[in-house]
């Protein structure tokens, strides 16, 4: 629990509140403000609660001004070169690092869990040809509690570790299927002797005529791209699952929830945005067009990768992106791709601008994940999927994190009402 030492003084009017103040672990002090409208008859403002502590946690914590995101304690960019993604889901659900023993154990009941019920393979088979990867993915983990139904009691401590599993490891396969559906091909099995990077790969690219041996390059790629997308702390798609899961929502379903809001282009689908706009650019001589354009706030057009809206410095996770982006095109030999001298020559002209420094819009994960993610051979449709797949252990870990907690209510959030005040009802004919 957080110290609670300190108060802060409020005063409005003839009322004086002295409210408790909260000292985290990490991070600045939080003003307890729970008792604000029966004490003092009023509410806080705070569109989009950016200033607002939802909730008390020990999963994530990031200091935007230094550039830095901590799983556990753990610095992200020590996990991404030494650890993997299972060991960091492992680290989320369970608050420390496992032992070998554990760690063996925990993948093993991941591996068991791959598969999907059979008949749910009719759900897939439902949607349109065309569908968005995305909307699959959110129909058919949103039905996942019809068919699981002994994982779906919250109340049951056994019951949510079964469907913590189920969906870290059934996760992929979703994805997979849901690429392979809107390609038009035949659904891939999973392998149970392959780590999880390299069975999803192999589940989106292997078809019956033929294997796809997954490149250990590619394979370690994607395993990073997955280690540093697997939390985020109470962004907008976590906050929704732990929105969700306040009602007493089964797990599938506030999955799903998360799933539908990290859809939003604000939110998970940056890195598609970012594609976009490469291409957009084209070739290396209209970099200095776009970047005077970003520059005209009278222009509507912006560098999408680069800048956070909480990393004030570097973002910790484009650092290692960026690694990985040079192995990876580097293997596939795409050191003269069109799309990679457009990414790294504004790269090199905006960290030499000025009027980027100074406002530390630096290049962010999205800058490089999506480059990365089409020279494997991903559409960008396939983008935000993979996102989501990456964040489910986040959104699982917040959410078992919320069921545990002992002053968890339901979310209601309050509003500021500007409408009509009351007046009453005229008949139709005197109006």
């Amino acid at each position: 629990m957080a110290d609670q030492k300190k108060h802060a003084t409020l005063e409005f009017g003839d009322t004086r509140l002295e409210l408790p103040m909260m000292s985290p672990t990490l991070g600045p002090d939080v003003i307890d403000i729970r008792k604000l409208y029966a004490e003092g008859d009023v509410f806080t403002y705070d569109p989009g609660f950016t200033s607002t502590a939802s909730c008390e946690s020990t999963i994530t914590f990031i200091d935007g001004e230094k550039g830095e995101l901590l799983h556990r304690g753990y610095p992200i960019d020590q996990l991404a070169e030494k650890s993997h993604y299972l060991e960091v889901c492992y680290l989320l659900l369970y608050g420390e690092l496992p032992s070998v023993e554990m760690l063996e154990d925990f993948e093993a009941r991941v591996n068991r869990h791959t598969m999907l019920h059979e008949q749910m393979m009719n759900f897939f088979r439902g949607f349109r040809r065309d569908a968005h990867p995305m909307a699959i993915m959110t129909g058919v983990v949103g039905a996942m509690s019809a068919f699981y139904h002994d994982s779906t009691d919250i109340s049951d401590p056994w019951q949510r570790e079964v469907a913590s599993i189920r969906m870290i490891a059934k996760l992929p396969t979703i994805a997979a299927m849901a690429f392979k559906y809107s390609v038009g091909q035949p659904f891939v099995y999973p392998r149970n002797d392959l780590d999880y990077a390299s069975n999803f790969l192999r589940m989106c690219f292997a078809v019956p005529a033929e294997d796809y041996v997954v490149d250990p390059i590619l394979s370690r790629a994607m395993d990073r791209i997955f280690t540093l997308h697997a939390d985020h702390e109470q962004n907008a798609s976590t906050s929704t699952v732990r929105l969700a899961g306040s009602s007493g929502a089964n797990p599938f379903a506030c999955i799903a929830a998360g799933i539908a809001c990290l859809w939003g282009p604000a939110h998970g689908g940056a890195n598609q945005a970012c594609l976009e706009m490469l291409r957009e650019i084209g070739t290396v001589d209209r970099i200095p067009e776009y970047i005077a354009r970003a520059k005209d706030k009278s222009d509507p057009f912006r560098l999408m990768g680069f800048g956070h809206r909480v990393y004030k410095n570097f973002d910790p996770r484009a650092k290692v992106m960026k690694q990985s982006a040079d192995e990876v095109l580097d293997l596939l030999g795409f050191e003269n791709n069109p799309t990679l001298q457009v990414a790294k020559e504004l790269e090199a002209q905006a960290l030499q601008d000025p009027y980027f420094t100074d406002k530390k819009l630096f290049p962010n994960v999205d800058f490089y994940s999506g480059i990365i993610l089409e020279a494997m051979g991903f559409p960008t449709s396939m983008f935000t999927p993979i996102f989501a797949l990456s964040r489910t252990v986040g959104w699982i870990s917040q959410w078992k994190e919320m069921i545990d907690d002992p002053v968890q209510r339901i979310g209601r959030p309050r509003q500021l009402y500007t409408g009509a005040p009351r007046r009453d009802y005229v008949d139709i004919e005197n109006r």
